[in-house]
């Protein structure tokens, strides 16, 4: 066996500086300015104003998010081969075997803890709080006995006995469909497995691989640089639409509900500052400076995938060495999503509350478990919480009918937890910049 690789030919810093000109252009300003024109555009043409019909309201919607479906739709273009070359060259870029080992356990358990404990904070406050006892009214209220399983010939196999299908399943067997489909997870894991391979092999055989990794990364970086000229116009659109869609109305019915997930993520949000400080010595002022607009920029497209770029390149200017940042950041950005399991963790509680179904603490233990998992590696994309609400919320007999009254305010609800998991990807990446690193300090920038 060859010595790990010890200078990859994929040059992280010279694309990360290609997006340094639009975070020194205050691109947190014009996403602020687009943010808040769209909110006011949207209450003007909203349902209360009554200034425009509403059959009109969607379509003028479309045109108004059209910038944004573009921006969204040139990130999705390039995400594969975005979070393929930049694993690759992180993993590439290792010093050695001890510092991919150092990281990789080190990430997997921030991910793990953080994900358990922002879905322990959601079950706390919605079971202090209870959103769903202020609403009366439901069609659907009422105790409802879960479903009884359907007739089979033998018994369903348990969770135990189901763990090494749900293992295998996470392999990509076929990679190409697993492209085609957006399975970012099997993504990242064939990335995982390829990078880790590289550095097991001669140099002078993976050289020519790794630069066409560099080149693949340069023209995904590239094609980013385009869509962040629409950032400001994409954000001014979505808003736009989402109040115009909800209206002051809809908001306020749902106050409970959504105060309590916003208290959530800030509690969470505060977590992550603290422990950026103790951590890495990262005070929240400098935080934000770095990273304000790349935060802005996810809660407007409620994608951490989409800014993952430019959070890679916040991290660096955390002082994350660039091979740490382009490893931990793309893996974050699929599988880190406390933000999410906070968000669902609530949701399933009120959906409880709301139908009147108390749930055991068995019941709740189970909930918590199934959200961890099913957060850790689910896209980092708008709407995909939805699907896994309503998987959960079946598997313990809660009426799907409830789902409809938070879909109204899902997407606002998914900005804030999109910003809070960007966070979370952020202080992961600054809390590992020095693994593995035994003699050395190899990080680099301010971190006052």
């Amino acid at each position: 066996m060859t010595p790990p690789l010890t200078d990859s030919p994929i040059d992280l810093s010279r694309q990360r500086f290609k997006l340094r000109s639009w975070i020194s252009a205050r691109l947190w300003a014009q996403v602020m300015a687009g943010m808040v024109a769209g909110l006011g555009l949207g209450l003007i043409l909203g349902p209360e104003a009554g200034l425009i019909a509403p059959s009109q309201t969607e379509a003028l919607g479309a045109w108004l998010a059209l910038p944004g479906r573009i921006f969204l739709a040139l990130i999705a273009m390039v995400l594969v081969p975005l979070i393929f070359s930049s694993i690759i060259g992180g993993l590439a870029g290792a010093q050695s075997g001890q510092e991919l080992r150092a990281v990789g356990l080190r990430l997997a358990g921030i991910i793990l803890l953080g994900t358990l404990a922002a879905a322990g904070i959601g079950v706390a406050l919605a079971q202090w709080l209870r959103p769903g006892d202020g609403i009366t009214g439901f069609a659907g209220s009422g105790p409802v006995p879960p479903a009884p399983p359907p007739a089979a010939e033998g018994p369903a196999p348990g969770p135990v006995a189901a763990a090494p299908d749900a293992l295998l399943q996470i392999l990509p067997a076929n990679p190409t469909a697993a492209i085609a489909q957006g399975d970012m997870l099997a993504v990242v894991v064939l990335a995982l497995l390829v990078g880790i391979s590289v550095t097991q092999i001669d140099r002078d055989r993976a050289e020519p691989f790794l630069r066409l990794m560099d080149a693949l990364l340069s023209i995904s970086m590239n094609i980013v640089k385009w869509a962040m000229f629409l950032a400001p116009f994409a954000v001014f659109g979505l808003m736009a639409q989402l109040v115009m869609r909800l209206g002051l109305e809809t908001l306020a019915g749902l106050s409970a509900y959504v105060g309590t997930v916003l208290l959530g993520l800030a509690v969470l949000q505060v977590l992550y500052l603290a422990l950026a400080w103790a951590g890495a010595r990262i005070s929240p002022r400098r935080m934000y400076e770095v990273a304000g607009g790349n935060l802005l920029l996810a809660f407007s497209t409620s994608s951490s995938s989409a800014v993952m770029p430019m959070t890679i390149q916040s991290a660096r200017r955390l002082g994350v060495p660039e091979r740490v940042a382009g490893l931990v950041v793309p893996l974050g950005a699929t599988m880190n999503m406390a933000g999410t399991a906070l968000y669902q963790a609530v949701a399933i509680l009120f959906l409880a509350q709301l139908a009147g179904i108390e749930l055991a603490p068995g019941q709740i233990a189970l909930i918590v478990l199934t959200l961890v998992g099913s957060s850790i590696g689910a896209p980092g994309t708008p709407g995909v919480s939805i699907a896994i609400l309503v998987s959960v919320a079946a598997s313990v007999g809660i009426p799907a009918e409830g789902m409809v009254i938070i879909l109204g305010v899902d997407r606002l609800l998914d900005m804030a937890r999109t910003s809070v998991n960007v966070t979370g990807d952020l202080v992961a990446a600054a809390l590992l910049r020095n693994a593995g690193e035994t003699d050395t300090v190899t990080g680099k920038g301010e971190t006052a």
